[in-house]
């Protein structure tokens, strides 16, 4: 077993989910031009819950050639009102729902900790995101869907940053969750590098429970260095000077990624999130992830 691939259009989720000038079937339609097994989806590309249009949803994803593997979603578990938690809880069961409705048993539904609210102390914060994944979990068993833990930045129509953005924080709260067959991490090595910790460190630190993969590479712009980006509480800001790219030609070490992955028998799915300059680049990155996988799971 090996892993497959799939495509997430990170260039076009402002136009797909806050602008609403592209469709999520336009992009499935664009997206039949790219060497992919899989289309990740995002719950703010979706119009509605309602079962009939997550149906037509999936049919055209299957009928443009692919499967839907994995499936975006925010919650807020780190809300410091308690009713805020709750719907965000309930939230994310529709999201499981949704997630297996798509993309059937076995898909991955991304969790995230929440937001760092102003006020919220760490243990706390741990506590509160504990206890709503665990009220998710019953769920996700029933439907055989994995929730994966991403070791995220923020998301994209965020006020405030991920809670456990930093890699002491991730790896606390993820020991904190016994579960292995139906949660595990969602590993994006340029959130590691957006956060200030070592990609390959997390990973080695994570690698028994990797249930799937962002693939993305991060550049700094000419004459700029890490330290320069650094804040004051160690973490990395999205300045203009860090910037997406080609997978595998910028600031990650792919071969100690894809050796980590192969050497635990990783055979889940790896989506790339690229494009910001074009088909042509997401295509590049599709075929760079192609060759990573050839390369490290030889026949």
């Amino acid at each position: 077993m090996k892993p497959r691939i799939s495509a997430f259009p990170k260039c076009y989720i402002e136009a797909i989910a806050q602008d609403r000038t592209m469709t999520i079937f336009e992009w499935i339609t664009m997206a039949r031009e790219l060497d992919a097994d899989g289309l990740e989806m995002y719950e703010g590309f979706l119009l509605s819950l309602d079962p009939g249009y997550l149906d037509e949803v999936r049919c055209a994803i299957q009928e443009a050639g692919f499967v839907m593997p994995m499936f975006c979603c925010s919650p807020d578990f780190t809300h410091p009102s308690a009713e805020e938690r709750a719907r965000q809880v309930e939230r994310q069961k529709r999201m499981v729902e949704t997630s297996h409705r798509l993309g059937g048993p076995g898909v991955v539904c991304r969790v995230l900790s929440g937001q760092r609210h102003a006020g919220v102390e760490r243990a706390q914060g741990i506590a509160w995101v504990v206890e709503a994944i665990e009220a998710v979990l019953p769920l996700a068993r029933a439907l055989d869907v994995v929730l994966g833990l991403e070791n995220h930045y923020k998301d994209g129509f965020w006020k405030y940053p991920e809670f456990a953005q930093k890699q002491d924080v991730f790896l606390e709260l993820l020991g904190k969750i016994s579960e292995r067959k139906h949660f595990g991490v969602q590993y994006d090595p340029s959130n590691a590098i957006v956060a200030g910790d070592d990609p390959v460190a997390l990973l080695e630190a994570v690698a028994d429970r990797v249930v799937s993969m962002h693939a993305s590479d991060r550049y700094l712009a000419e004459g700029t260095t890490l330290e320069e980006l650094r804040q004051t509480d160690g973490t990395l800001g999205y300045s203009a000077n860090l910037r997406h790219g080609v997978t595998g030609r910028g600031l990650n070490d792919y071969d100690a990624i894809f050796r980590i992955l192969a050497g635990r028998g990783y055979a889940g799915w790896i989506s790339i999130e690229d494009g910001m300059n074009g088909m042509d680049e997401m295509a590049e990155s599709l075929a760079f992830l192609r060759t990573m996988v050839a390369k490290y799971y030889p026949e």
